[in-house]
């Protein structure tokens, strides 16, 4: 497997692949119990970035268009069959620039991309993320944002080892810049929480304008974080939404191997 990619469930015959992109400070355990509660036929692949899990002794990636290229590279081989984005914060950036990259190098789009947790890239973002501020004042915005327990915020030594990767991510989302391009046709799930203070649901409706294609907002329980407080709602939205462009890989499948 490529390093770039964790795969959480192999499935070889599986009709449609998902890959998974994390929030800010994140890897792939935020999708460690997601094959639990989704279709056995569906092969899940996680990115593994640099700077953490099993790449900890990389340096993060600072910007959001390198880790896209890189991604795009490592990712094709990949792109055998259907395939769906799901990506909350930061990841859903990252799924939604990948997405016009392959569009791009090689006329391939994703069957449907979830955006979970991020306001569409044309609006404009009311309040930085404060990658450069000084230690203290960046830990103190990081728990406001709630994204890290309290036993690694008050942890020195952990902290050492994870501020120079929540610096790096936030410089990614700091520092992104939209370009516009003609709206991608895939349909589109912008995900939402009902308690979250940073993305309101007129940030997430206004990703109808990145698609030509059919698309649906839903609000769950939860803040910001929800993608980790209502997993099992989060799951049950997914698998729904999924059930119609499963049901055309799966017959697509058929067709080939008759």
């Amino acid at each position: 497997m490529n390093p770039w990619l964790k795969c959480l469930r192999s499935r070889p015959g599986a009709a449609l692949r998902l890959f998974c992109f994390p929030y800010a400070g994140g890897g792939t355990m935020i999708y460690r119990t997601w094959p639990e509660g989704l279709s056995s036929n569906l092969e899940i692949l996680c990115a593994q970035l640099p700077g953490r899990e099993a790449r900890l002794g990389e340096s993060p990636y600072s910007r959001l268009s390198d880790t896209v290229e890189a991604m795009a590279d490592a990712i094709l081989p990949y792109l055998d069959r259907p395939f769906v984005f799901f990506g909350h914060s930061m990841g859903a950036l990252m799924a939604f620039e990948l997405a016009l990259r392959l569009r791009r190098s090689c006329g391939l789009e994703p069957a449907h991309i979830f955006i979970s947790g991020r306001r569409a890239p044309q609006l404009s973002d009311p309040e930085r993320l404060g990658y450069d501020l000084p230690d203290s004042e960046f830990i103190d915005w990081v728990a406001r944002l709630k994204g890290l327990p309290k036993e690694v915020l008050q942890n020195a030594e952990i902290m050492q080892f994870v501020l120079p990767l929540l610096r790096a991510d936030f410089a990614a989302c700091d520092t992104y810049s939209y370009v516009p391009e003609f709206p991608l046709t895939c349909s589109i799930t912008a995900l939402g929480g009902l308690a979250d203070q940073q993305i309101g649901r007129e940030d997430l409706a206004a990703w109808r304008e990145q698609t030509n294609g059919p698309f649906t907002l839903r609000m769950l329980n939860g803040d910001h974080f929800f993608v980790n407080s209502c997993r099992a709602d989060l799951l049950r939205v997914i698998e729904r939404e999924l059930q119609p462009i499963f049901d055309r890989a799966q017959g697509s499948s058929e067709r080939r191997q008759r």
